[in-house]
């Protein structure tokens, strides 16, 4: 037993010794060599072949290619400028081929002055950094069978054709470790990482080596050099063009497959290939083209029964009693309503907004309050479904556990790091870049900031009001002086009408020059801010672009909602604005119509201004360079030449595709009561918009480094917060923007004796018990109007309920007013309630990781825990051989019974 000790001994420090030497062998990234001669690239000319991925060698394959200019062929820059770049480049250069990275330059075929540096990533670099990335690869294939759907039969009539891109294999996998290497399902070495993996591992490397160090603070990382010039650009290639295939029989064309069965507008009704773009592009664009295709998807429903309540409101528009008493010349035709603003405007007939009443039987119907309720049931199943759906995704493409493994800090943090503290959880110190109170300062500051953006933004709100109000004076002088009431473009060019949609115009300006200014302004308040990890980063900026846009967009439409025409007196005593501008009214028929105006406008100019923005630029960019490429030479072109000229994705990604409909999402939920064609009008849009992103990414836009990604990020909770506030804004909608309410109190109540006259509910008499009566002799002499119409008039008519002139509480609100604010408020809490508890029956209904899900997790971890530590046994039995089997007998021996 003494020898066996000894031996296991001498093992147990030679296997420590090996792990020691590995750990020094493992190349530090950032890490400056003292050598004073520098590591410079290969140099080959272009082989002419225009679909190669790999160096001219057609062995080593390209990871990663870098752009830059010769400095001796610029004339911009200083010498001494130029010198200074140059050496910062080439100990870059050097010290990527320090860290394990083998680089070739070629000159550009168009340009002599740009030279691309490709990178190629050796088999020891990837697995040394793929175990210090945590990246989770192949250890055998699953074996776990899949039940198929019922409704396969049907969905496989939209999918992907199998035999063009055939489904992915799936593996059971774990984070890589060089020490169990042969743990790992490895056919082919030069497959095992594939080129999204091999990108990422790459790009990693890249931002973290050093190029310079000055006061004794280090300076690394391609995004420094690529912000400071001294590099152009750097991109992963794509893998072929996307017209036709790659000549070159070892590229499987990916590119070519996404364009002709995604991006294609073919392609329009069929689903998306989604694990072939997550393949290739990776899982953080991935997930976000599979919630997009979902929600587009959810949209059918809510579009189905927002059709259905529109034509609910067109069938019965004509049965609308209170609009055939506005159009009637025998009711509507006598009533002279009192002027809405002071002086220049004139007394009016009710008659002049008879199309405007028929228009709002359409959507202010009781369909619209169904409609309500629905949406208000269909987010929550939209949000609790999207959370099943996530979680099967994070099965599938293995980020079940992503954040807690694989995330790597960011190099701006690592590079602020000069605090040390102790850690609570290891008690051992640790560098941060602040201390707790710097961290209290920033946060104040970055708080602060946007705080006073957000009231810059409802000070522009206040703006328009302004506007409103002294444009809506302009409008009521000019279009009774020039129009007639007898032309028919008074039907329809009211001052109310031009005063709208004048306004909602200079909003959506006022809005898209805002945005303009608050993004810039966003990052640089989170750069400051200095979050640790890059999800954190986009985290915070989420919050605070989503705040901006918020308010930016959803103010007007707040105002006209909540405000507009619910504080403006009586026309004896009118409620003024700052003391000068007199409150704005809305007409007879309420606030409703102008709501759906204002949405329409700004839904559809965002629309419009995105798409020009996104998708039209970027073409004519590259279009142009295409133009101009074309026209300088007829020469074979390479791979990475090609994909210089394509349009850069830029920092944040994918961030405003997610802003953009999130900001829809807000627009089909919180106002949807005004108008229940929205999600039609988002359905077609987002079918196109899949489309576009699509032929955006692999046609307009270099590849984009593939980056791993859990879930939606913070549009999660963000969406979830608009589902909550959905209920309140489309409750208070119909309680006090429609007049549904005060229609259902004088049906059920004022339309009858005690206080009506008729002998059954109706509506008849509705429009004369909701206009309240006016002595034109009690106007004031500041809002007294100077031309009178009507001659021996001596009463007006306008919008209230109040007691009429020689009541004893005269211009005072009657029981009529009190019983409408009972019946809204009563309303709005049922509604609420109702809503709020179907919310919560269906979210503890519906899981957010359904049993098969949960079964499978538990399943893989069982089965590859198992697999390793089978694997290790081998390894170990294999190692000590015959000593193993003497410890066995040895131990049987030592127990066996001495009878035996």
């Amino acid at each position: 037993m003494h020898k066996i000790l000894k031996c296991l001994t001498f093992l147990f420090v030679c296997l420590f010794l090996v792990l020691e030497l590995n750990q020094v062998i493992i190349p530090t990234y950032g890490t400056v060599p003292e050598q004073q001669n520098l590591h410079t690239p290969e140099w080959a000319d272009f082989d002419n072949k225009p679909d190669s991925l790999f160096f001219s060698d057609g062995q080593r394959r390209i990871d990663f290619v870098l752009v830059y200019e010769d400095e001796t062929k610029k004339m911009t820059h200083k010498r001494i400028d130029r010198k200074k770049q140059k050496r910062k480049r080439q100990v870059y250069e050097s010290n990527l081929i320090n860290n394990g990275l083998q680089l070739e330059a070629t000159r550009s075929v168009l340009d002599e002055k740009l030279v691309f540096v490709k990178v190629h990533a050796p088999w020891e670099v990837l697995c040394t950094y793929a175990e210090v990335m945590h990246i989770k690869l192949p250890l055998q294939p699953d074996d776990l069978k899949t039940r198929e759907s019922a409704f396969n039969w049907f969905t496989s009539l939209f999918r992907v054709d199998e035999n063009i891109i055939k489904p992915e294999q799936e593996f059971f996998t774990a984070p890589f470790e060089k020490e169990h290497l042969s743990n790992f399902y490895i056919q082919d070495k030069d497959t095992f990482f594939n080129p999204a993996t091999r990108s990422r591992i790459v790009h990693f490397i890249l931002s973290r080596v050093e190029y310079a160090t000055k006061n004794n603070v280090k300076k690394f990382g391609i995004n420094k050099l690529l912000d400071s010039g001294i590099y152009k650009a750097a991109f992963p290639l794509h893998d072929s063009s996307f017209r036709h295939p790659s000549t070159d029989p070892a590229c499987p064309s990916e590119r070519y497959l996404l364009y002709r069965e995604w991006a294609h507008p073919k392609n329009i009704f069929k689903l998306q290939p989604l694990d072939f773009i997550r393949k290739y592009y990776g899982e953080k664009i991935g997930i976000y083209f599979a919630w997009l295709g979902f929600y587009t998807n959810m949209l059918i429903v809510a579009a189905f029964v927002g059709v259905g309540c529109f034509l609910y409101g067109c069938l019965t528009k004509d049965n609308c009693t209170w609009s055939q008493e506005v159009c009637d010349p025998n009711i509507g035709g006598n009533i002279i309503m009192c002027p809405q603003c002071d002086k220049v405007c004139t007394y009016w007939n009710l008659t002049s907004t008879c199309e405007s009443s028929k228009k709002l039987c359409i959507f202010d119907s009781f369909g619209t309050l169904v409609f309500a309720v629905f949406m208000g049931i269909w987010v929550t199943l939209f949000l609790e479904f999207w959370k099943r759906r996530q979680a099967e995704l994070e099965y599938e493409w293995d980020t079940v556990e992503y954040l807690e493994q694989e995330e790597q800090v960011r190099p701006e943090y690592e590079a602020q790091c000069t605090h040390v503290v102790m850690n609570e959880i290891t008690q051992q110190e640790e560098h941060v870049p602040y201390t707790a109170c710097g961290k209290c300062i920033r946060m104040t500051f970055c708080a602060s900031a946007v705080f006073f953006w957000i009231l810059l933004i409802i000070a522009s709100v206040i703006g328009i009001i302004v506007y409103r109000l002294s444009v809506f004076l302009v409008f009521s002088a000019t279009l009774s002086r020039h129009v007639n009431g007898t032309q028919a473009i008074h039907k329809y060019l009211t001052p109310q009408t031009a005063t709208s949609v004048t306004a909602s115009l200079i909003s959506f300006v006022v809005i898209m020059v805002l945005n303009i200014i608050y993004e810039k302004v966003a990052i640089l308040i989170t750069d400051f801010e200095l979050p640790r990890t890059q999800t954190d980063y986009e985290n915070s900026l989420t919050t605070k672009m989503f705040l901006f846009q918020f308010v930016n967009y959803y103010s007007s439409c707040f105002y006209i909602a909540f405000f507009k025409g619910k504080f403006v007196g009586h026309p004896g005593n009118p409620v003024y604005w700052l003391g000068k501008y007199r409150n704005e009214e809305c007409d007879p028929g309420g606030c409703l119509l102008e709501l759906t105006t204002q949405l329409a406008i700004i839904v559809g100019g965002k629309a419009i201004w995105n798409n020009i923005q996104e998708v039209l630029l970027p073409w004519v960019k590259n279009l142009i360079g295409r133009y101009c490429a074309d026209a300088r030479s007829e020469k074979i072109v390479p791979r990475w030449e090609h994909d210089y000229h394509l349009q850069p994705i830029g920092k944040l990604g994918l961030f405003y595709e997610y802003l953009e409909m999130v900001i829809q999402f807000g627009f089909v939920t919180l106002f949807v009561a005004s108008f229940p064609l929205a999600p039609l009008l988002a359905l077609f849009n987002n079918m196109l918009e899949i489309r576009l992103d699509a032929w955006k990414l692999t046609t307009q836009f270099r590849r984009m480094v593939p980056q791993k990604a859990q879930d939606i990020g913070a549009w999660q909770p963000i969406m979830q917060g608009i589902a909550i506030l959905a209920v309140v804004t489309n409750a208070m909608i119909i309680a006090f923007t429609s007049d549904m309410i005060p229609r259902l109190v004088y049906y059920w109540s004022f339309s009858v004796p005690p206080y009506g006259s008729h002998s059954s509910h109706t509506m008849k008499g509705y429009i004369n018990n909701t206009l309240s009566v006016f002595n034109i002799s009690d106007f004031r002499n500041a809002s007294k109007p100077s031309s009178p119409w009507f001659g021996n008039q001596t009463t007006c008519r306008y919008r209230d309920f109040r007691y009429p002139p020689g009541h004893q509480h005269q211009y005072e609100h009657n029981i009529y007013y009190w019983h409408v604010i009972a019946a809204k408020l009563a309303f709005i809490i049922v509604m609420e309630h109702v809503i709020y508890f179907v919310k919560f029956i269906i979210s503890y209904i519906i899981p957010d990781v359904s049993q098969k899900t949960k079964s499978k997790v538990k399943r893989e971890k069982y089965l590859t825990q198992k697999l390793l530590h089978e694997n290790d046994l081998k390894v170990v039995k294999k190692t000590m051989g015959k000593i193993a089997d003497k410890i066995i007998k040895g131990v049987d021996s030592t127990f066996r019974p001495k009878s035996e």
